[in-house]
């Protein structure tokens, strides 16, 4: 992918995200964006969908505690440039996807799936018998863009078809609103369900954060 596509496939994914995670409307910066997110552990973000060795640099040497670097590289490659200040978080992949319907299926003997929608975030939630949270994720919708976000599995939940029912879920809540490509960035544990879902890989992202205290 060129790197005007994978800009543009970053962005999407920042316009989403904010809609999902409710911070602010991104900032443009001569390497990318910073986003206001106003928790104690991440008042802000820098995401960069290029970066460049002494851009990487200044902002972590300038940034104040509890900021975030999102990193469109290796983190091999630009762990070095940030500092012993800076911790590395768990490391992300951005996917893409040609929206369709996706037939959901029922849920599996004794679970139920509830999905709404509220102030452009497409929740789903998937209940176990007794009532106890079985799977959930939520899509951020940003014109004809749909960001799945927070997609997890309860622990003792897994293996049962759980992540993909609620991805399913969202991917056609989604179409149904308007959506027609999907952009992500998962985990390495969640990468696998993506690309079984038919997810196209476009970069490795690298996660740093500086220290809060």
């Amino acid at each position: 992918m060129s790197e005007d596509g994978l800009t543009s496939w970053v962005k999407q994914w920042i316009d989403g995200w904010v809609v999902s995670r409710g911070a602010a409307d991104p900032v443009e910066e001569p390497w990318g964006w910073t986003i206001a997110v106003g928790l104690s552990k991440e008042v802000s973000r820098h995401v960069v969908p290029a970066p460049v060795e002494a851009d990487v640099r200044k902002l972590a040497a300038t940034a104040p505690p509890a900021t975030w670097l999102k990193l469109f590289a290796p983190d091999e490659v630009v762990r070095p440039w940030a500092g012993d200040d800076w911790e590395t978080d768990i490391a992300g992949f951005l996917m893409t996807l040609s929206l369709a319907p996706a037939p959901a299926g029922p849920p599996p003997a004794g679970y139920t799936v509830t999905s709404w929608s509220r102030g452009g975030v497409i929740k789903a939630l998937v209940r176990a018998g007794d009532g106890r949270l079985a799977a959930r994720g939520q899509v951020g919708m940003a014109g004809r863009t749909a960001v799945p976000d927070q997609i997890e599995t309860a622990p003792d939940q897994r293996r049962r078809g759980l992540g993909a029912l609620v991805m399913r879920t969202l991917q056609n809540a989604a179409w149904e609103a308007g959506a027609r490509d999907g952009v992500l960035v998962a985990t390495p544990d969640g990468r696998a369900l993506y690309e079984a879902l038919g997810w196209t890989h476009r970069s490795p992202m690298a996660s740093l954060a500086r220290r809060a205290d």
